[in-house]
């Protein structure tokens, strides 16, 4: 079918209203639809979200404007005075700890992977041997296959993987990492059955080859400090000593606490999913991986940690980013070309280092609402306009609306409540 036809189709058996097809129309590109029809299927219009700039965000001593897509309230407006505050203060310092990525083989094999470990030479030889048309021009990038380690599948008998260690340049490399497992399976199997000292009753059996979006080792920190002093703007009503131990405590909450923890980090997602978005990368894969990677001691915990001493206020969050600027939706999305050229095409390994200073940002500005006036302060003053949209009000109606909320607590229903007066 073609769009209108697959239109046509879903209002009849879904009994939708009519109207729907004019809006669905609404919302096609007038110019760019043809790019937006390859990058899905079945596709009958497109979903737009607000595309925002985050200013003064300074990062290693660099100010950047930072691009943000996300449909939240107050997000961007946090990371925007957080931004702000910390340039007066000495800025984000971010660096990389490690790109590594990884991409698994599962296979079955009635032996002990400690003896294919003792062959890890000459097995990662064989690899390097048949993947090189695959990897030439990603060595040439400084990227390609780094190492190899083979590990029993916990609970699995005779299930084991070979876990491949990739570096991937400026790209994320689902696809090149996807490509050399699937050159390197069998291959792979053929010598654990040739090879003397390791074939077994039943030969080894490829089951899976595929990335993983577990990367912890393809890590970037991002560390934001000041004198305690400088705290004051969020201070609130407290010292800025009671403000700091404050702080602390909530940090410590949600280390040990998960149901904290699982909000606290969403904070930090607000900020990164939204320059992961904003610049085409997969947010997807980048939550799983960090998720996974915030419960890796056993129990879920807090991505950030927090260090007062000698006056000194610290906070440091720590993250796996597998992020590309080459490939991909980075490339061809105008937006997600048009956000890269705004962060002035940064490599890969600057781009992890501006998204953890966004998700840092975003993170300190809603535990400091938390411990002072409370969440909802701001982030429903912000939300004021969605809720009187929702609403229909008029123009003079919101003006009204946003006069007598000025200085008052907002919610939905109060909101509902003051309109139903005002139209009396």
């Amino acid at each position: 079918m073609n769009r209108e036809e697959k239109v046509k189709c879903l209002l009849e058996q879904q009994a939708l209203a009519p109207h729907l097809a004019e809006s669905f129309r609404e919302f096609l590109h007038p110019n760019k639809q043809h790019l937006f029809n390859d990058i899905s299927e079945n596709i009958i219009s497109n979903y737009i979200l607000p595309f925002s700039i985050a200013p003064n965000f300074l990062v290693n001593d660099k100010i950047y404007l930072v691009p943000m897509v996300i449909e939240e309230s107050s997000v961007v407006a946090a990371a925007s005075k957080a931004a702000s505050f910390w340039a007066r203060n000495g800025g984000f310092r971010t660096k990389v700890i490690n790109t590594l990525k990884n991409g698994q083989i599962h296979f079955t094999w009635m032996g002990d992977c400690a003896a294919l470990n003792s062959f890890k030479d000459e097995i990662l030889e064989l690899i390097n041997n048949v993947t090189e048309r695959i990897t030439k021009k990603m060595r040439k990038r400084g990227g390609g296959i780094m190492d190899v380690e083979f590990k029993s599948i916990v609970n699995m008998a005779n299930t084991h993987q070979a876990l491949i260690k990739f570096k991937t340049a400026d790209s994320m490399g689902a696809n090149f990492i996807n490509t050399c497992l699937e050159t390197i399976a069998p291959h792979l199997m053929d010598f654990i059955n040739q090879h003397q000292q390791l074939k077994s009753a039943e030969a080894a059996k490829s089951i899976m080859c595929i990335l993983s979006n577990y990367t912890p080792e393809c890590l970037v920190e991002c560390t934001a400090s000041c004198d305690i002093e400088q705290l004051q703007p969020y201070a609130g009503d407290y010292s800025v000593q009671e403000f700091a131990e404050r702080y602390r405590t909530a940090v410590e909450i949600a280390i040990n606490d998960p149901y904290r923890a699982v909000t606290h980090n969403k904070g930090i997602f607000n900020g990164i999913d939204a320059v992961v978005l904003a610049t085409g990368n997969d947010f997807r894969a980048i939550e799983a991986g960090a998720q996974a990677y915030a419960a890796r001691s056993g129990s879920y915990s807090s991505l950030t940690s927090l260090n007062i001493n000698n006056n000194q206020f610290t906070y440091t969050l720590k993250v796996p980013l597998a992020l590309g600027t080459v490939g991909g939706l980075t490339n061809t999305h105008p937006m997600a070309k048009a956000a890269m050229q705004i962060l002035q095409q940064p490599s890969a390994e600057q781009l992890m280092q501006l998204v953890a200073a966004a998700g840092l940002a975003n993170n300190f500005g809603a535990v400091a609402s938390l411990v002072t006036s409370g969440i909802q302060k701001g982030h429903m003053k912000l939300h004021l306009s969605n809720v009187l949209n929702h609403l229909e009000a008029s123009e003079a109606e919101k003006s009204s609306t946003l006069k007598h909320f000025k200085d008052t607590a907002v919610s939905y229903s109060m909101v509902e409540q003051f309109l139903k007066e005002l139209r009396k």
